[in-house]
Parts: structure tokens; C-alpha cells; sequence
């Protein structure tokens, strides 16, 4: 439960700076199945702030449903830089929300390639700012089994979140 604690702690920072910029956040996620939108609303009055999270586990759904183009895709894979910020950019758009966070990765135990072993996860975000949005994008390599890599996941996307205030 200390890793709960923590995330729910996270995930109570986050909110606060949303309020405090008066933005929405929408949440982009793959290999995290929606781990990251379950910790933002688990927050009591998430609602001022949270717009709404997509789960596109499958390619077609990266397509579909964020606008990720199949050259992407096909050029660099699911799990890429591009990946992310296009996954992070569809999102903000289809919502209309202020801030998007994106996350593609290697969960495993499966799924591993070269270059890219498990625990591999490209981070994605989209702002928008008065000057267009304005992208940043991570990559991190964790440990452990599944289960590990996805709480993982979905603490360094909280704080990735939290360094948009600094």
C-alpha cells in the first residue's frame, strides 16, 4: 500500500497545480490500460480538473481514436518518441483539454524487441500555450515484473507532469 500512498499523493500534487493553472488534463495511455486515469480520479474532485483518458492499447486505436499516423507507427513502432508525442498531441486535440499526458511501453513479460527490452516506456505531453502547443517527451527503462513496470509508469508520468509548473 506505500506505493498507493504515494501515487495517490502524486496524483493530489498534480491536481492542485491543474486548479491553480485552471487547466484540464487528458490522459493518453497504452501500456498503463488506464492505471494513470484511475489514480487522477481517485482524487476527490478530480472532476475540476481531469477531462477524460483514452486507453489505445492496439495500434488501430492509436489511429482511431488520437490520430496516430500508420507511417508512425510503421517507422518507428508502437513504443517510440513519435509514438508519444503524437499519442500526447491527438489527445489534446480530441478533448480540448490544456495539458495531455501520453505513455507507450514494454510492460512485458513479452513484447520485447531489439533495442527496446522490456520496461522500455516513452512519456509524451502536450501543453497548450499562447504560442501553439508546446511538446516535451521522456524515455525511462524500469525493473521488475509487469505489475512493477506500470506503477512505475504512472509515477514518473505524475511527476513528469509536476516539472510542467517549474
Amino acid at each position: 500500500m506505500a506505493a498507493d500512498t504515494s501515487l495517490i499523493e502524486l496524483a493530489r500534487q498534480v491536481g492542485e497545480f491543474l486548479l491553480r493553472s485552471d487547466r484540464r488534463l487528458v490522459a493518453a495511455e497504452s501500456c498503463t490500460g488506464g492505471f494513470i486515469a484511475k489514480t487522477l480520479t481517485d482524487i476527490p474532485g478530480s472532476s475540476h480538473w481531469f477531462e477524460c483518458g483514452y486507453v489505445s492499447y492496439s495500434n488501430a486505436a492509436k489511429m482511431r481514436d488520437l490520430g496516430v499516423l500508420a507511417g508512425t507507427l510503421a517507422d518507428h513502432g508502437a513504443v517510440s518518441e513519435a509514438t508519444a508525442r503524437e499519442m500526447a498531441g491527438g489527445a489534446l486535440r480530441v478533448s480540448g483539454a490544456e495539458v495531455s499526458i501520453s505513455v507507450t511501453g514494454i510492460a512485458g513479460p513479452d513484447g520485447a524487441m531489439p533495442g527496446k527490452p522490456v520496461g522500455t516506456v516513452w512519456f509524451g505531453c502536450a501543453l497548450r500555450a499562447a504560442s501553439g502547443i508546446e511538446f516535451a517527451s521522456r524515455l525511462s527503462h524500469f525493473a521488475g515484473n509487469r505489475q512493477a513496470v506500470r506503477e512505475q509508469s504512472v509515477e514518473y508520468a505524475l511527476n513528469f507532469l509536476l516539472q510542467l509548473q517549474h
